[in-house]
């Protein structure tokens, strides 16, 4: 089957994650997302994840993203599938998905991977299934740290629920 390059109007995201977690994909979910499965009020159209870039978890991501028909996204029409090259180094991997976008990034604010995260998580639970988030408390940390003001946006809105949570 071809793959096609539309723009999805209505993605799935929790369709995004239920494929990843279950095709056992190790990943914790940052951004965006993470932040409102925590509560922030604030508004996300992608999912944003941290993999962990062991060969088999490689394997598997690139198992569902073909099931997905995952392909990058370009300001052109050109469709160019990702390979596991473009998951073992320390980039972002931008991606258009049948049930929407989703960004796979082996780090995050100063270099932070899969493995230096995941002691900085919650698990939640999703449809039967654990998933991995990164904590608000984490979350603001970066952001504070950073020198980006387009990263320091939400800054405001997750400590104001981290207060409510009585977590800061």
């Amino acid at each position: 089957m071809p793959i096609k390059k539309e723009k999805l109007s209505n993605p799935d995201l929790g369709a995004l994650i239920e494929g990843l977690t279950g095709a056992g994909v190790k990943f914790i979910i940052v951004g965006g997302l993470a932040a409102v499965v925590q509560g922030a009020p604030v508004t996300t159209m992608d999912v944003d994840i941290v993999h962990s870039q062991s060969y088999e978890n490689i394997s598997r991501l690139l198992k569902f993203l073909k099931s997905v028909e995952a392909v990058y996204r370009r300001p052109d029409d050109k469709l160019i599938e990702p390979d596991k090259d473009d998951f073992t180094g320390k980039g972002h991997v931008l991606l258009s998905t049948r049930l929407g976008p989703l960004d796979i990034l082996s780090v995050i604010e100063e270099g932070n991977g899969y493995e230096d995260l995941l002691s900085h998580t919650v698990a939640m639970e999703f449809k039967g299934r654990l998933v991995r988030v990164l904590s608000l408390e984490k979350m603001i940390d970066l952001k504070e740290r950073s020198k980006d003001p387009l990263i320091k946006k939400h800054l405001p809105i997750l400590k104001e629920v981290l207060r409510q949570l009585d977590r800061l």
